[in-house]
This record gives structure tokens, sequence and C-alpha cells, in this order.
């Protein structure tokens, strides 16, 4: 499968219209239009595929003349007042296609089903017999990574291949049409807490610091996910204007309805509050589903499990069971702040190959808090 070459789609207006056999299809610039040959014909049938983009019948429009992106190949099916020709050697219209033959009518039976897709239950899509099917769990996620996990196992402050693990996993969801927000720590840089009261440093000054080592983790991760595509935008709580954007609400949800991947930096933008409480505000700020702490255990254990061998891991938790036992999840502000706003947990460890997308997709991975394994509570 080719892609069209950037400077073809940028010369394109917003909403292209593309004429193929009986089907227009309608492209906009934030999706990615695809060039392929029949596998089915050796004719070097040009058609556009792309399942989200929108299609029309030949009927609904007045012009029956074909257009394609690039260049047009010598034999290349055309399309008159509902007919469709082939080019011989020499540019002459040479024979009628007939119709049950063109697998170009296959294709518009595809694409005539999508737009049925917006009028559809929120977490039901459609296969290509039509028949409806569960989505996945959740279709916008925050993705909390603490600065330990960037760490790995190396003796630098940040491990690449962590790094680009977290990528790859995130990659392969936002391609399912997942919508992905990330909150970074700093821990493996700088730790506010741990400072109080040495060299000087007052607890406030210490998390500033703190907040400024993860926008350094943020565009670590930024540059390792926009290196195998994945468009991605820092936005920090409190301007750095020449590295990042400035947190705004608005803003972030409309990067994530693009398809964009939006990293969370620089905390809550105040001392005294933990990156934790930062990833519980965020999602409840821009209507997120759940929170994905992702760290480098299996989950959450009924005691401490390199203590204790026999510790049981636990599948689900309330969030009273986490306060009342004083279970080491995230701090009392983030879990009251998610039980406030009805934000379901999952911790889940993040060295084990495929959880992230098994998290994201909601498949059953480490502890679940606040929820059930089958459905989660609607958000309030």
């Amino acid at each position: 499968m080719e892609l069209c070459t950037p400077r073809t789609i940028s010369n394109l207006p917003h909403h292209a219209l593309f004429t193929t056999g009986h089907t227009k299809l309608r492209w906009n610039k934030s999706l990615s239009l695809k060039r392929t040959s029949s596998p089915r014909t050796n004719r070097g049938l040009l058609y556009y595929t792309n399942l989200a983009l929108r299609s029309t019948t030949s009927e609904e429009t007045s012009s029956g003349a074909s257009k394609y992106v690039g260049e047009e190949p010598d034999n290349v099916i055309t399309v008159e007042n509902g007919q469709s020709f082939e080019k011989n050697s020499y540019g002459e219209m040479q024979k009628e296609v007939p119709k049950e033959d063109s697998p170009v009518d296959e294709q518009s039976q595809i694409f005539d089903r999508q737009p049925q897709l917006s009028s559809m239950p929120p977490f039901l899509t459609m296969n290509e017999s039509g028949m409806s099917k569960p989505s996945y769990k959740w279709r916008r996620v925050l993705l909390k990574v603490s600065g330990e996990a960037l760490a790995g196992d190396q003796t630098q402050n940040i491990d690449p291949k962590v790094t680009m693990a977290i990528a790859r996993d995130v990659a392969f969801v936002t391609r399912l049409g997942i919508e992905v927000a990330v909150v970074v720590g700093g821990g493996n840089i700088f730790r506010g807490s741990s400072w109080t009261g040495s060299s000087g440093l007052d607890r406030s000054s210490a998390d500033y610091i703190g907040m400024l080592a993860t926008v350094m983790n943020a565009i670590f991760l930024q540059a390792t996910m926009e290196s195998i595509g994945i468009p991605t935008r820092v936005q920090t709580a409190f301007r750095m204007s020449e590295v990042a954007e400035p947190y705004i609400r608005r803003r972030a949800v409309r990067h994530l309805e693009k398809g964009r991947v939006v990293i969370f930096a620089a905390g809550t933008g105040n001392p005294f509050f933990t990156t934790d409480t930062a990833a519980a505000l965020r999602c409840a700020e821009i209507n997120a589903e759940v929170v994905l702490k992702a760290t480098n255990v299996d989950g959450v254990y009924d005691d401490d499990p390199r203590r204790n061998p026999n510790a049981s891991l636990l599948d689900t938790l309330t969030y009273q069971d986490v306060t009342s036992r004083d279970l080491s999840v995230m701090d009392m502000t983030a879990i009251t702040l998610c039980q406030e706003n009805n934000i379901p947990v999952v911790v889940f460890n993040l060295f084990k190959p495929g959880n992230i997308s098994k998290a994201i997709m909601g498949e059953k991975v480490g502890t679940l808090i606040g929820g059930t394994r089958n459905t989660v509570a609607a958000r309030t």
C-alpha cells in the first residue's frame, strides 16, 4: 500500500472530492488517503481506501469526471455519465467495464456503510458484514507514567527502551481510534519531597524543581512518539512557550479529538501536589474515562510482595478499600478526587510487553479500583 506524497496532499482543498467508479470519497485533511492497486484485476485501477472516509453515491454529484491524486496510470478506469471505460496506451477509450466485474462496486459497498457509524450507540461499531460488534471499553483514557518507571533498570535518568515501548503501545491504540492523554512524573530526575530540609531547600522550591523534571521527561517522550509517527503535543501547567504549549483544557480536548496524544507536564503547577493528583485532575477536566497508572508491579497486593512472597494480587477494589486499608496506590488527594468524580483507576505493570495497550483497551490487567471488570460506572 502506497501513501500519497505529502506535497500532493498539502495542495488539496480541505474537503477534496474523489470519484472512483460509482463512489465519491470526501477527504478530510486530518485523515490519510491511500492508493492501492486492485488485487483482482491487472487494469491498474486506482481507488482510495480509508474506512474513516465519508462516501456518497454518484447520483449526488452533477459531474461524472474522475479525480485522482498524483500521476494517472496509462490504463485507469474513468467515469463519464455513470458509465465505466478503460484507456488504452494511446489514451483512447477502449471498452466499457461491466459493472459487476468492477472491484470499485465491492469497495463502494463498504464505504457506503461508513456514515452509519456516527448514528450507532457509543460502544458499538460495525464490521465489514454490516453486523454490529462491541468496541473497546474506553474511548478516552489518561495514562499516568511515573518518573521511576521511565528510568527502567538503567543508570541514566531515562531509559530509551522504556519510552519506545510506551510509544509503540500508544501508537497501536491510537490507530484504533482510542484517545490517549499522558501525565508523566519526574522522580527519575528529581523528587521534591525527598529534598525537603536538605541543602537549604524548602518544600515549595523542591516541588518546583520536580515540576521542571516532569517537563524534561515529557519532551523526551514526545520526541520518541513523534519519531514513530505519533502526532504529540506537550502542555505544561505553567508557561514555557518556547518548548511546550500552556495547558488549556479546550485545546487539549481538541488535540485528542484530532487523534493527537497530549502529554501533560509540570503537575498541577502548584507545590504540595503530586503528579498522581495531577493525573486525577486532568482526567476529570478532559472528561477521560479512566486513569491508567503504570507502575513496576503487577497491581495492588494485600501485602508488600517484596517482603511477603505469599502476598495476593487483588483483582478489584473500591475507593473505600484503598483509604481504609491505607494501600499505597495513590495519595489521598488523588484517590479522593477520583472517587468524587467517579473515575476508575487501573494499576498495572508497565514492564510486561503489551500491558499498556491491554489496559487502554479495557482488557483484564492489573487491579481495577472503583469499577467492575464488565462495566464501569458512568462519569458524572
